[in-house]
């Protein structure tokens, strides 16, 4: 069962109460999720959920680099060139699959602690954001990398990207900036801080809880534990960037229109490193990406959950047919030219028709029209 691509163990504690842990074990591809690793996760959390000996969840990744690194880019990449303009059926499939995973944890009946340690890129975020303890540690890398191969932050992106203080949502995604520990707690993607040697110790301490009432009363004492580890690392906590960059963020996305926006972004004089590899992501990235992104946050600011998976959903089946995506991925990760050949070489050049296309729902009904929206 090591060889397994998602771990699953069911530890003894108080009670009569079990803590259950998954563990994404793919270490040599950064725990990057596959559509077996997406069902084989969705299967195993519904079982866990209809279980009353199973107090909670503990979500983590294999290895020291990374939670989860995103999707397996390779295979949608290999799916999309083999469906030339779709359906595109493994990539479908597999977002389909990935946003219904999501959601279920978004909407989890019991605490799920995910321990955020190391990369947490594209799916990653997907997962991390539905759980509802989230844990970064002091190498926590965060980011929504997508303008980079066409695509757009999706798996709940236009959520939780619109719920971050001012407009730093939109400005993560149009830059595919990254956030360590302090920044995840500041843009509201993490709850604590704990330096990762601390996990074992943790995962015992939940163990130990003497589990009392309902779900509720369990995420308090969750909670509780949490903090006091929590206490104990605040010295090793970092220094976040966006908060001390957050007025130059609302400055540089205070303009007239998305295109100044855009401009001013790439444009700023800035010699500081991580306001500069921003600039630099979005000059480099996919244009098409880029108005999608800023359409998509307009589109989705008042939708709920379950209306944004489905607006996500119907957005990537269209990106993964048009030939930006397929672009994208053969420039970063296929030759590694790093040199994509956009079909617009910028945003204005983008036609509104392009937009339009990418947001006409391909198929009559939704996939994921049966969606139950939140209580």
């Amino acid at each position: 069962m090591t060889n397994a691509a998602v771990l699953f163990e069911e530890r003894a504690s108080k009670a009569n109460r079990k803590i259950a842990i998954a563990t994404l074990n793919t270490e040599k591809t950064l725990n990057s999720l596959t559509l077996e690793m997406v069902d084989l996760l969705y299967a195993q959390l519904l079982k866990w959920q209809q279980d009353d000996e199973i107090s909670c969840v503990f979500l983590h990744g294999a290895g020291p680099k990374a939670f989860c690194a995103g999707g397996d880019v390779q295979q949608l990449y290999h799916s999309a060139i083999e469906q030339p303009g779709g359906p595109c059926e493994y990539a479908e499939t597999f977002f389909e699959r990935e946003y219904r995973l999501d959601y279920l944890l978004h909407t989890f009946n019991k605490p799920i602690i995910c321990w955020g340690h190391g990369i947490v890129m594209g799916g990653g975020l997907g997962l991390m954001a539905g759980c509802s303890h989230r844990v970064v540690t002091e190498r926590t890398r965060m980011a929504m990398p997508e303008i980079t191969i066409g695509l757009f932050p999706d798996v709940g992106g236009s959520w939780f990207l619109n719920r971050m203080p001012g407009r730093i949502g939109l400005f993560l995604g149009l830059t595919a900036a990254k956030m360590n520990a302090a920044d995840c707690i500041y843009t509201g993607m993490a709850d604590r801080f704990i330096e990762n040697a601390q996990m074992e110790e943790v995962l015992a301490s939940i163990e130990a809880i003497d589990w009392q009432g309902d779900n509720t009363e369990h995420s308090g004492q969750i909670t509780a534990v949490l903090r006091r580890f929590e206490q104990q690392s605040l010295a090793a906590k970092p220094t976040g960037n966006i908060p001390a960059h957050y007025d130059s963020i609302q400055q540089l996305t205070d303009q007239n229109s998305f295109y100044d926006i855009v401009d001013a972004i790439i444009k700023q004089p800035s010699e500081d490193p991580w306001m500069s590899a921003a600039a630099a992501a979005l000059n480099h990235g996919s244009p098409i990406s880029a108005c999608s992104i800023n359409q998509t946050l307009s589109n989705t600011k008042h939708m709920s959950l379950a209306e944004v998976f489905q607006y996500e959903l119907m957005l990537v089946t269209n990106t993964v047919r048009n030939p930006e995506f397929v672009e994208g991925v053969r420039a970063l990760l296929i030759d590694k030219d790093k040199s994509p050949r956009w079909q617009y070489d910028s945003v204005r050049a983008v036609p509104p028709e392009v937009l339009q296309k990418l947001t006409t729902p391909p198929w009559p009904v939704n996939p994921l029209a049966d969606l139950k929206p939140l209580a």
